[in-house]
């Protein structure tokens, strides 16, 4: 375990159809209450027990993130943690022009914004909030004015929906300097509908950018990295493909995933939490909690991807929620933090 991505709410202002579809997440959705978030101090505390353990690189994920009010004191609080290299946040950048430069201020390392296209029709379709991407790229440019260049930009790709916003994607983050990441649209939890029909595969992406702006390959890095690397031919930046569907990684995972309410989960498309609030709630030692946290990661046997990708090249039906190797109880993108 290197890596903990860091729930802080399962709230969010957008209804983004591959993670949280308004016609499941209506008004009356019950959220999280706040007595059942861990404070500040309790993830600053998991944030010191997890970087013992081997962490070095804690990434503070949603919901939407900057809707945690005073998240820049969250931040000084892990930055100082002895071990942690890095500090990144993952946000979709609606309230990032105001929020800029007071986490850069507190020490936050890195930025990434998501960004599923540059077509304000198909943006505000697929955020489902009516929300511009002129807001989105003010954002961006402010995290690049108080000190985050290069933005790192995700960009999830679905058939039917944006792949038509490929390429001018991958042309705009070109221009701009930003490190473009794009997504295989993935069957997280079981309420977005998935099916492998949906997937456009990460060659495919490549192909097309490859014909326009000529790529190779790049070294990952550092192990354990989910993107694979393409840099442009001509040095001028380069592009990252996460394809968990057609090119799984499971045999070289490094992360390990903290919902909001302190539940451990040790896969994007895991099924069993690990209830780490109720041991610092109750009582236990660090030294408690981090015996558990190793007895949780070294027992691990997560592989969906393997087995999702196994079955689909065997046949199977490739209506997600067909699937045998689907179970109800798997856990929903907006808890987890993707």
């Amino acid at each position: 375990m290197r890596d903990l991505r860091i729930s802080v709410t399962d709230r969010c202002n957008f209804r983004c159809t591959y993670c949280m579809p308004r016609e499941v997440y209506g008004r009356d959705f019950a959220f999280l209450p706040r007595a059942e978030l861990l404070t500040f101090e309790e993830i600053g505390r998991l944030g010191s027990i997890f970087a013992q353990g081997g962490v070095r690189k804690l990434r503070l994920t949603g919901g939407e993130p900057l809707l945690r009010r005073d998240l820049d004191q969250l931040v000084t609080m892990l930055v100082g943690i002895p071990g942690i290299d890095d500090v990144t946040l993952t946000t979709n950048g609606s309230l990032l022009s105001r929020m800029a430069d007071r986490l850069a201020a507190a020490g936050l390392h890195r930025i990434t914004v998501s960004l599923d296209s540059l077509d304000d029709a198909v943006f505000m379709r697929l955020n489902d909030a009516s929300f511009p991407v002129s807001a989105v790229v003010e954002g961006i440019d402010a995290a690049v004015k108080a000190g985050f260049a290069p933005v790192k930009i995700n960009m999830v790709v679905r058939r039917g929906v944006n792949e038509d916003s490929v390429l001018p994607m991958a042309r705009w983050a070109r221009a701009r300097g930003h490190v473009l990441r794009f997504i295989e649209y993935m069957d997280v939890g079981h309420t977005n509908g998935w099916r492998m029909d949906d997937v456009v595969p990460a060659a495919e992406i490549l192909a097309g950018i490859d014909a326009e702006m000529p790529i190779e390959a790049e070294k990952p890095g550092y192990r354990g990295e989910v993107a694979t690397r393409w840099r442009y031919r001509d040095g001028t930046g380069e592009v990252g493909l996460i394809a968990s569907v057609t090119q799984p990684f499971c045999g070289d995972c490094t992360r390990a995933r903290l919902t909001a309410d302190g539940q451990l989960y040790t896969c994007l498309f895991g099924n069993v939490a690990h209830d780490l609030r109720a041991l610092l709630r109750g009582g236990a030692a660090d030294s408690d909690v981090a015996a558990q946290v190793s007895t949780i990661w070294s027992g691990r046997d997560d592989r969906y991807s393997d087995l999702r990708t196994a079955a689909t090249r065997a046949g199977a039906v490739p209506a997600r929620r067909q699937l045998p190797l689907i179970d109800p109880a798997r856990v929903e993108m907006s808890r987890i933090g993707g």
